[in-house]
């Protein structure tokens, strides 16, 4: 069983900069792609972001390319989302995720999710 933890979420105003963590009890981590959802009240879960098992391979959706970064610190268990330049729009439970084998954008994808964090943006 894989456990996933999302921390790092809070109240930000527009422009500023957080950063989401992701803690898993697996002992294979390294085996595992990662990715970041998002998912605002009533709307469909989308993808953010997501990183090989190693990392150094990264994907991103159009809508953060360039103001999120996706992490890994596999001696930690642990993914990063760093997310600057912050929008209203990014407003949304963040949920990390996991798989085996290559990379996804698709939720269907991913075997095992977090619990959430609230990320708001707001004025």
């Amino acid at each position: 069983q894989v456990q996933l933890l999302e921390s790092g979420g809070g109240l930000v105003q527009p422009g500023d900069s957080l950063r989401l963590s992701c803690t898993t009890s697996s002992l294979t981590f390294t085996m595992y792609r990662m990715g970041w959802f998002r998912q605002a009240p009533g709307k469909e879960r989308d993808f953010v972001a997501a990183i090989s098992g190693p990392g150094g391979s990264t994907t991103y959706a159009d809508s953060v390319k360039g103001r999120f970064t996706i992490s890994r610190d596999n001696g930690k268990d642990t993914v990063y989302l760093q997310m600057n330049s912050l929008r209203p729009e990014d407003t949304a439970v963040y949920f990390c995720a996991a798989r085996l084998g290559s990379s996804s954008t698709e939720g269907w994808a991913y075997s095992y999710w977090g619990q959430g964090t609230q990320v708001t943006v707001s004025s």
